[in-house]
């Protein structure tokens, strides 16, 4: 594993191409993110979907101190292009269960970070299913690269986690 790039990754994962892959291939920022969720993928899905509702990540800094629901909200697990989700990110592609892939819709997301990808992917896992972030950043400067790449893997490592855990039922 490389941190900050990769994080709870298994080499199948890293080497596997994402919806996220397909739509920013020449993006030469890659990031990988996951965890194992004792849940089935049906179940982890759904808590996937709840990025419509709120961030899960840390309430306090991400979503002004709300805390993100913890149950899941009804129909939010309909997803189709161009809804919002993650916060101000679109839906661009959605496979059902399996992977759905946003896209920063301009402004000063991709003013700061150039174009921007993230895709969550859920597969079968050892404990009942995997989560698996991914992101796609353009160039940008070796420091803020770096800067950027670690903020996201304390922000997303956290949204993973919580999400997992609200998926197992813990």
């Amino acid at each position: 594993m490389r941190l900050p790039d990769r994080w709870g990754v298994t080499a199948e994962e890293v080497v596997r191409r994402y919806d996220a892959d397909l739509l920013a291939p020449g993006a030469p920022g890659r990031w990988l993110r996951g965890v194992d969720v004792a849940a089935d993928p049906a179940t982890t899905w759904r808590w996937v979907c709840q990025l419509r509702a709120a961030p899960y990540s840390y309430d306090w800094v991400d979503n002004l101190g709300r805390r993100s629901p913890r149950t899941l909200t009804p129909g939010l697990e309909h997803l189709e292009p161009g809804q919002r989700m993650a916060g101000p990110f679109r839906i661009r592609t959605v496979r059902p269960g399996e992977e759905v892939t946003l896209v920063a819709p301009g402004g000063p997301v991709s003013r700061a970070l150039g174009d921007v990808v993230l895709g969550y992917a859920v597969t079968p896992g050892p404990a009942g299913s995997r989560l698996l972030g991914v992101l796609r950043v353009g160039r940008l400067p070796r420091p803020v690269d770096r800067a950027l790449c670690w903020g996201d893997l304390v922000m997303m490592r956290r949204q993973l986690h919580v999400l997992a855990e609200l998926a197992g039922g813990r």
